[in-house]
């Protein structure tokens, strides 16, 4: 099994979606790291030689930011916003959607489940 930045790949998966498991990689970038490593997007992740897996580490290494350096990221950006004290960075805080979105009727994802109102019937 092939383990990459801390990430076990799925053995029966061909490359360019296993690699899609890992934080920080999409079918986009996962394309352009099999191509700069040489390796066949449509190997099965059980298929790589050692020398595959170095290679696809290397280039995420040397090149991109994964996994828990891109968490640790995100984090501290959204904890810097919260610490401004802007816009955004409130709306973080209040667990409430920061891009706009309406939460009169929407947002329960972010809102949780409804709590009931007393006195609220038709």
């Amino acid at each position: 099994m092939a383990r990459i930045a801390g990430v076990d790949l799925p053995r029966n998966k061909k490359m360019g979606i296993a690699l899609t498991y890992i934080y920080g990689i999409g079918n986009h970038l996962s394309g352009k790291v099999l191509d700069k490593a040489n390796v066949d997007p449509m190997k099965k992740a059980d298929d790589l030689s050692e020398d595959e897996v170095a290679r696809i580490r290397e280039v995420l290494e040397n090149d991109y930011k994964v996994e828990g350096d891109l968490r640790r990221e995100v984090s501290m950006n959204i904890k810097r916003l919260m610490d401004l004290g802007c816009y955004r960075g409130l709306r973080h805080r209040k667990n409430l959607p920061c891009r706009g979105q309406r939460t009169h009727t929407n947002a329960r994802t972010r809102k949780g489940p409804r709590k009931a109102i007393a006195g609220k019937k038709k």
